[in-house]
């Protein structure tokens, strides 16, 4: 079992860490994070006590995470997607509770929340940005269901069971960075290479002599315990790379604020050469594509990190402001901050702050985007903000629900990519606010 055990909990754990850590605020990569973990969790448990409840639990937890996954990939609109959300939830709660309490061959009953999922991405399988995806989560689901159903039944190979199904959720993971990077408009294969590379080390030079250890000294739980923390804390260094050297450098360097600065500045430059597309032709990404990537830069306003990685830096607006500034990814990404600093403001209408019809884009994109406030937030604070953003915020609060914030960010981001458009393709000056036509959303 170490054999197979210690590779499967390495890989697994390092996979997990390296999701989590390529955006924790994706959900479209927490969920397959989760899955991965657990299923690490259920191996290790597996080999202290092979056939127990706990194990087949944790092994079987991962479809329900699996699930969460799929729906995060459904292209939905906030209206749509936050009932789906919410039902995904109570459901994974029920069914879990159900995992916990039913004999050995009911856990299959797991499998049920991922068809569903499965069949709301299949029905919306034409709005998917990789055609492709779906076949592929579909098809690791049928050999993940396979694996599973020789874990549980009593037919014998368990080991062998269990291998196939961490392979199958590797495969997962990768699917999902992989929809995650064409979605952002990053590359995937350098980051994921180093860090892969990264895990492998870990495995040769902490999960061999513990596969050894843990076959020497057979019975020892204890031991085997601390085994897989050693590997797990070693995968996790590979996999959160990044995190934990920001985390050893505030450490280290808590009195120099200066030289953890430079640092910083230094590591975003060289994690965004790894994560960012070759320069080419925006015209050739084509409007829907130009749109979201516009969508994604706003809402991505206070992220220096990710804007230096958004293909939206190679506008020629952007290399224009450059100048004769050395041209890195830093420096692109806060001049991209700019333009759309301007864009927004040019949405403003004339006159003092207000509230009507004609000040919504402004208004969801300066306060929300720019200056990086949630209004609906139980923590948000106002203190130090000037006297028009408290009163924007407590508007907000007050007079319009989330939804149709979410629905005016996403109109306002599509006349901040037309305005950019219109000027990437040379085509006619973008409407001003007052030339903007009326939109069916009104403020309630």
């Amino acid at each position: 079992m170490p054999a197979i055990a210690v590779p499967a909990f390495a890989l697994t754990w390092w996979l997990s860490c390296y999701l989590i850590g390529r955006d924790p605020r994706r959900a479209s990569l927490r969920w397959p994070a989760a899955a991965l973990l657990s299923y690490a969790l259920g191996v290790a448990a597996w080999t202290v006590a092979p056939g127990s409840a706990a194990a087949e639990i944790l092994l079987c937890i991962p479809a329900l995470f699996w699930a969460g996954a799929v729906v995060s990939l459904l292209p939905l609109t906030p209206v749509e997607r936050r009932p789906i959300d919410r039902g995904a939830l109570a459901l994974g709660a029920l069914f879990l509770l159900m995992v916990i309490f039913l004999p050995q061959v009911g856990r299959l009953v797991v499998l049920a929340p991922l068809v569903g999922a499965l069949v709301l991405l299949w029905r919306m399988s034409g709005q998917v940005s990789l055609g492709s995806l779906p076949l592929a989560l579909t098809s690791m689901a049928v050999l993940y269901t396979a694996g599973l159903a020789l874990l549980l039944f009593p037919f014998g190979g368990r080991v062998p069971a269990i291998a196939a199904i961490g392979v199958d959720l590797l495969v997962f993971g990768y699917l999902m960075a992989v929809a995650h990077a064409a979605e952002s408009g990053e590359r995937l294969r350098p980051d994921l290479h180093r860090s892969l590379a990264g895990g492998l080390l870990a495995l040769l030079l902490l999960g061999v002599p513990a596969g050894v250890t843990m076959s020497l000294i057979d019975g020892h739980d204890v031991v085997t315990v601390l085994q897989f923390t050693v590997v797990a804390a070693g995968a996790t260094v590979a996999g959160l790379g990044n995190h934990v050297r920001r985390a050893m450098d505030r450490l280290a360097l808590a009195e120099d604020a200066g030289l953890r600065a430079d640092r910083s500045a230094l590591f975003l430059n060289a994690d965004a050469l790894l994560r960012r597309r070759e320069p080419r032709r925006l015209e050739s990404l084509g409007e829907p594509e130009f749109l979201r990537l516009t969508r994604r830069a706003l809402t991505d306003f206070g992220d220096l990190n990710r804007l230096a990685r958004s293909p939206l830096t190679d506008l020629p607006v952007v290399g224009r402001r450059l100048a004769d500034r050395e041209d890195q990814p830093r420096a692109r990404a806060g001049a991209l901050r700019a333009v759309l600093r301007e864009c927004v403001s040019d949405l403003r209408p004339a006159g003092p702050l207000g509230t009507t019809d004609d000040w919504r884009y402004y208004n969801v994109l300066q306060f929300c985007c720019v200056l990086g406030l949630n209004p609906y937030s139980r923590r948000v604070r106002t203190d130090g903000l000037s006297r028009e953003a408290r009163l924007v915020v407590d508007w907000f609060r007050r007079y319009v629900p989330e939804d149709v914030t979410k629905q005016w960010l996403r109109e306002a981001a599509m006349v901040v990519a037309e305005r950019l458009w219109t000027e990437l393709a040379g085509g006619p000056r973008a409407l001003s606010p007052s030339e903007l036509p009326t939109r069916s959303t009104k403020t309630p």
